[in-house]
């Protein structure tokens, strides 16, 4: 039987997604798949953990100029200058046990779904110590430099442009392969009678017939999740009459703010449905009209496998914004600079029906719900 090991890194949640999609669709194969999903991050130096994933997320929420400064500079710095043989030289020492795991594994194939895996291992390889292909999902819809992992028996890639973006910047093109970014198996057949619009609709004590906003994060600029919400709920349209929708609001492991939500849901009841953690998030997308989200590449994928259109808030500097500009030309997605401009574009949307389906058209026509089968198809050979 075929063992695949399946690496991410828990830097932000995008990477161990797509890594755990990767996991889950492996075990449907036929023939049958051992897949197993590792977070590099499990197996490093505590100090190097903190830095490479404490320190990011800081940076991304504190000092968004610095990082978007450092994802510029990165991004033209060759892997062959001092300062990148230097950060692999550290990432060299933070990560032995994580290198013995692997090779406790002994896998007949990896799948890559961050760089630094990817760059260990290509060391491993060109110092003979293994012999099976190491493959490079690419998690979102731009390219970066740190992606440009020599080496790589393949790179996976999210959009045709991503693949002329590897071409042109030295990929050999017979090693490049347009499959999209992996989603669960939930979001893989977005026409099923589970994930039908009124029936998930309902089954959050919402109604059908009025139409629905899903908003799953805040962030700089816009406001926390429970200000965003309460926002919007007491706005009017844009001819000044009051609004009828109603509202998802996702708080995930935020205890507090989903009980800031459970309050707004007993001041408005019927029109606020307050979530906290779910691994249902693609019953909540099925019953949305439009969806408020950063423009992380996992999420934008989930949104786009469902057909959603989407309202794009606070994108990371660097990558996200490159997400959210390839939705915008695209015709998929608005993007809302802060605050003010979130509830005037709110407003428009939700009063337009024939635009937000227009989008979900758009929407519909980039998803890529059977991505986790086209990547293990080009890695283990599997039917497509």
């Amino acid at each position: 039987m075929t063992k695949l090991l399946i690496l991410s890194v828990s830097a932000g949640n995008g990477h161990v997604r797509a890594a755990q999609a990767l996991a889950a669709t492996a075990q449907s194969l036929a023939p049958p798949c051992t897949a197993v999903h590792i977070d590099a991050m499990a197996h490093v130096a505590a100090g190097f953990r903190k830095v490479y994933t404490d320190w990011y997320i800081q940076l991304v929420n504190r000092a968004p100029e610095l990082w978007s400064y450092l994802h510029q500079r990165t991004d033209v710095t060759p892997h062959h200058a001092p300062s990148q043989r230097l950060r692999r030289g550290i990432e060299r020492l933070s990560t032995g046990a994580l290198v013995r795991e692997i090779r406790r594994e002994k896998p007949d194939a990896v799948i890559c779904t961050h760089f630094l895996p990817a760059e260990l291992l290509m060391r491993e390889r060109n110092r003979g110590r293994i012999d099976y292909p190491v493959w490079l999902q690419i998690t979102d819809y731009d390219l970066h430099n740190m992606w440009l992992v020599p080496g790589m028996t393949g790179y996976l890639a999210a959009t045709e442009e991503v693949a002329f973006r590897l071409r042109a910047r030295g990929i050999p093109a017979e090693r490049i392969h347009v499959t999209g970014i992996p989603v669960m198996p939930a979001f893989s057949e977005p026409d099923a009678p589970a994930l039908a619009r009124d029936a998930c609709v309902a089954g959050l004590g919402l109604d059908p017939s009025r139409p629905v906003l899903l908003m799953v994060s805040g962030g700089a600029g816009v406001g926390d999740l429970p200000s965003m919400v309460e926002r919007v709920l007491g706005m009017g349209g844009p001819d000044g009459k009051p609004n009828d929708f109603q509202v998802i609001a996702v708080a995930g492991r935020n205890a507090e703010a989903h009980g800031r939500l459970e309050a707004l849901a007993r001041r408005h009841p019927g029109r606020v449905a307050a979530i906290g953690f779910t691994n249902e998030m693609h019953r909540m997308m099925a019953a949305s009209d439009l969806v408020v989200t950063k423009p992380g590449g996992l999420t934008v994928s989930e949104c786009l496998a469902l057909g959603k259109p989407m309202l794009l808030i606070s994108p990371i500097p660097g990558q996200e914004e490159h997400n959210a500009g390839f939705l915008m030309e695209e015709g998929a997605a608005w993007l809302a600079y802060d605050a003010i401009g979130l509830d005037y574009k709110v407003a428009r949307l939700m009063a337009d029906a024939a635009k937000l389906a227009s989008m979900a058209t758009r929407s519909r026509t980039l998803g890529k719900p059977q991505a986790a089968r086209s990547v293990l198809h080009h890695v283990l050979g599997t039917p497509a």
